[in-house]
């Protein structure tokens, strides 16, 4: 996924900020990637590799370790996070065909951030609501009883709110060129 501008500097300036408060020394990798994802979201390329060279360790060992554990994502996150629920119950009644449907939607597959850094996608274990399968958690808000059908009306309800929002940018920016 490519840089949003202005995004590269933040990241070097970060990850400098970070590898300051470490002694470079493979024993710190875990903690250096915690604190890279903590500050910036995800773990973007860039940040693995300045660590890599910093503490001394083949980028390699970076990336493998950054995809060995599922705490860390490589992928910024969306402004709306869509979580699906892919636990027994869920599964069993319609998870993954709400994935599948997610994934049409949007276009990506899970694990996936849309280009425009809209919509993330990912798949849970058990968010613990198996009364109301399948379940999706959109931005920290649980739906349940997800069909095609209700996914594609959170998919217009999440689109309308974010037209919205750029319309109401659009609007404040223009504001402020007239010096209103």
């Amino acid at each position: 996924m490519s840089l949003l501008e202005g995004e590269r500097e933040a990241i070097i300036k970060h990850v400098d900020e970070i590898l300051k408060n470490y002694r470079n020394d493979r024993e710190n990798l875990i903690p250096i990637l915690q604190e890279a994802q903590e500050r910036l979201g995800y773990l973007p390329g860039l940040a693995m590799e300045m660590i890599s060279k910093e503490i001394n360790v083949p980028a390699v060992d970076v990336f493998s370790l950054a995809t060995f554990y599922n705490q860390f994502r490589l992928n910024p996150p969306g402004k709306h996070q869509i979580k699906v629920c892919m636990g027994t119950a869920c599964y069993m009644v319609g998870g993954q065909i709400a994935l599948e449907s997610f994934e049409r939607r949007l276009n990506i597959k899970e694990g996936e951030t849309t280009p425009d850094r809209n919509f993330s996608l990912e798949r849970v274990a058990c968010v613990g609501c198996c009364s109301i399968a399948p379940v999706v958690v959109v931005d920290e808000v649980i739906e349940g009883k997800v069909t095609p059908t209700r996914v594609d009306g959170l998919m217009l309800s999440l689109e309308t709110e974010i037209a919205r929002e750029q319309k109401e940018a659009e609007a404040t920016e223009k504001r402020q060129e007239k010096g209103v």
